[in-house]
């Protein structure tokens, strides 16, 4: 086996590889949506908490 003939698949391995994850990936992957997320679920927990302990 040459050398070439296995860079050669291993660059094909790895464009096909990269290819298909693209295509996979999420389409609302963004930092602001997952942000967005995170600040809600704490902004619910602390709301849970202060009404168990009566503060609110």
């Amino acid at each position: 086996m040459e050398k070439r003939n296995f860079y050669v698949g291993m660059g094909m391995g790895l464009l096909v590889g990269g290819c298909a994850m693209y295509a996979m990936r999420p389409k609302k992957n963004g930092v602001k949506t997952v942000v967005g997320r995170t600040l809600k679920t704490m902004g619910e927990v602390a709301d849970s908490v202060s009404e168990l302990l009566g503060l609110a």
